[in-house]
């Protein structure tokens, strides 16, 4: 009875690179077996009677002693993620490539979640990402989160115990107890397309090296829309670069993130933009202690 889907994924991309398939991008959905959270000792199965129907109490009897078989989904990354060819030499599949694997996954579900800097076997404590939601139970409440999975690069150990290819990365999530918050949500509604033309800018903060790109982005994205007097004006926020160096100073690095803002009814003017950016950048600086480095001016552009 498996507790991970990792280790099934390890062998089948040993197998492959053993045939001459060294560049891999394997998933798998399925459940696992795990202890159930008890107070003591876990009860024995029964043993049922095998000529007539158990009796409800011992079909229940049953079900408490089975371990719990949640369904998770699990990645594995290795080898060139981009091929190389007349264009350039390819690039290699990095934690960041896992990381936004699981971040297709949570976007998929609609499920509202956080993500962190994390430390679980077998992932790289300096190359890994934990991500968390808040349980059905807790919905809407502030109750705290509970962990759904990791992402990012296996620790060097375990790449040497399953002769796996240097760098390789994987992502396993709990699928079940995602799905039991987005089934509480509410049914998707179509997006609202504007025909108006949206307005870009740049901006650059510099961080601890301990602060998580993604607490920046949540930051940027909270004090856009408390700019506003109405909805957020904040179509979509992208991190494009990460700087560390002397510029920035030691311990510290410089995240650019171009801001996209758009109106569904009007061309946002610069004085609009201008106060939400400024809105973004006041809770960045409130919230994670970032400094803005420089930003570029607003430039409506239409599609």
């Amino acid at each position: 009875m498996r507790t991970s889907l990792l280790p099934g994924l390890f062998r089948v991309a040993v197998r492959n690179a053993g045939r001459g398939f060294a560049d891999l991008a394997l998933f798998e959905m399925g459940t696992v077996a795990r202890a159930k959270a008890r107070t003591g000792p876990s009860p024995a199965a029964p043993i049922l009677p095998v000529d007539l129907r158990p009796a409800p109490a011992g079909l229940a009897e049953l079900e408490d002693a089975l371990p719990e078989q949640p369904l998770l989904i699990a990645v594995l990354l290795t080898g060139l993620r981009d091929a190389s060819g007349w264009w350039g030499p390819g690039r290699q599949a990095t934690f960041h490539d896992a990381i936004e694997a699981a971040h297709t996954v949570m976007r998929t579900t609609r499920v509202p979640y956080e993500v962190r800097a994390g430390r679980c076997e077998p992932w790289h404590p300096g190359r890994c990402a934990e991500f968390l939601i808040r349980p059905v139970a807790e919905a809407g409440s502030d109750g705290d989160m509970i962990s759904v999975g990791y992402a990012g690069e296996l620790h060097p150990r375990v790449i040497a115990a399953f002769r796996l290819a240097p760098r390789t990365c994987a992502v396993e999530l709990d699928m079940s107890a995602i799905e039991r918050v987005a089934a509480g949500l509410p049914a998707v509604q179509a997006p609202v397309i504007s025909s108006y033309p949206p307005a870009t800018q740049d901006v650059a903060l510099v961080v601890p090296l301990s602060v998580p790109a993604a607490a920046v982005e949540a930051a940027l994205v909270a004090g856009a829309a408390a700019g506003n007097e109405t909805a957020s004006m904040l179509e979509d926020v992208r991190l494009f670069d990460v700087y560390t160096g002397e510029q920035v100073g030691p311990g510290r690095k410089s995240l650019a993130y171009t801001l996209r803002f758009r109106a569904p009814d009007r061309t946002l003017t610069d004085e609009e933009v201008a106060v939400a950016r400024e809105a973004a950048v006041a809770a960045a600086e409130q919230r994670t202690g970032a400094v803005l480095r420089g930003a570029s001016a607003s430039t409506p552009s239409g599609r």
